[in-house]
């Protein structure tokens, strides 16, 4: 069976990748995660796990039997992708924004091998109910916001702020393990395979 690696640092997304039985790797793969002029925010996540699964795949030189999966998840808000905050100000303007309204998370995989390259992208509706100024400053102090895209983290304390979700919860954690299973298993991967080695 071909060897999987995860070219990704999150935490949240070894998680998922752990909680369908499916053994790998986690290397790093950085990039520049800069958007492109008039690039729409669904090209910007797919050109991004593209680029972490063909970087990571860079640094496995030897082993040519592998497959990478590469991902990356954006907070969409009218058009405008909510990146990762840069300060509290940054984070509770982020918050403000949120707040009250309904917004997209964009959630992209990307699995190759040394043939072929496959890629999802998965759109989920996050409703957030309305959230004070002191709530956001409050959840800027708790270090979750700093690391997340939009600025919050459904899977932690910021699960307060959701009053509704239409779509994926795993993809707005940062990693859909329904389409995830079915792109490994179009490599040869199966899921659950943990279960299978007991």
């Amino acid at each position: 069976m071909k060897s999987l690696y995860l070219a990704s640092g999150s935490p949240r997304r070894r998680e998922l990748l752990t909680q369908i039985g499916v053994p790998f790797t986690a290397i790093s793969a950085d990039i520049d995660e800069t958007p492109l002029s008039h690039e729409s925010p669904s090209a910007y996540v797919e050109r991004l796990a593209r680029g972490k699964a063909e970087a990571g795949r860079r640094t496995l030189a030897g082993d040519v039997a592998a497959c990478v999966l590469g991902a990356d998840t954006a907070v969409v808000l009218e058009g405008k992708i909510l990146g990762k905050p840069v300060d509290e100000a940054d984070a509770c303007a982020m918050l403000m924004m949120l707040s009250g309204k309904e917004h997209e998370v964009l959630t992209a995989i990307a699995v190759l091998d040394s043939d072929r390259c496959e890629s999802r992208v998965v759109r989920s509706l996050v409703r957030f109910r309305p959230i004070s100024r002191e709530e956001a400053a409050a959840y800027w102090a708790s270090g979750e916001p700093r690391d997340k895209a939009g600025g919050y983290g459904i899977q932690g304390l910021g699960a307060v702020f959701v009053a509704g979700l239409n779509g994926s919860y795993s993809a707005v954690v940062g990693l859909p393990v329904c389409e995830t299973a079915e792109l490994l298993g179009h490599f040869g991967i199966p899921c659950w395979q943990t279960l299978n080695a007991q």
